[in-house]
């Protein structure tokens, strides 16, 4: 882990609007090395309007996005995994495996 590449994790407190519906969706992510690249995506995920909760298994290599699907779909998800690097250093891709899931995401990704 490299400590000129260090991110901090922000937190989002939803909006009204953002909690009237909820839907979930698995994606398997490609790129992230470190903790630091969990928090980079994770951040990038949640900067999405619509999106209310992130969970990350880095080993996995997996996310589990919590968002309302009026607000936010699959090609939003992704693509703000691939905003979260295009810094030179860093480059991520993700693919909706799963989703569509209306039950509030479990602790640990499968």
């Amino acid at each position: 882990m490299d400590k000129e590449c260090h991110v901090d994790a922000i937190h989002k407190a939803p909006s009204i609007e953002e909690r009237r519906e909820h839907a979930s969706a698995i994606l398997a992510v490609q790129g992230m090395g470190c903790p630091n690249c969990v928090n980079r995506v994770r951040n990038s995920l949640l900067q999405v309007y619509g999106v209310l909760s992130v969970d990350i298994a880095l080993e996995a290599g997996m996310a589990r996005v919590a968002f309302n699907p009026v607000l936010a779909g699959p090609n939003d998800l992704a693509r703000a995994v691939a905003a979260a690097g295009g810094d030179g250093r860093h480059e991520y891709r993700a693919q909706v495996i799963g989703g569509g899931n209306t039950r509030p995401p479990d602790a640990s990704i499968p």
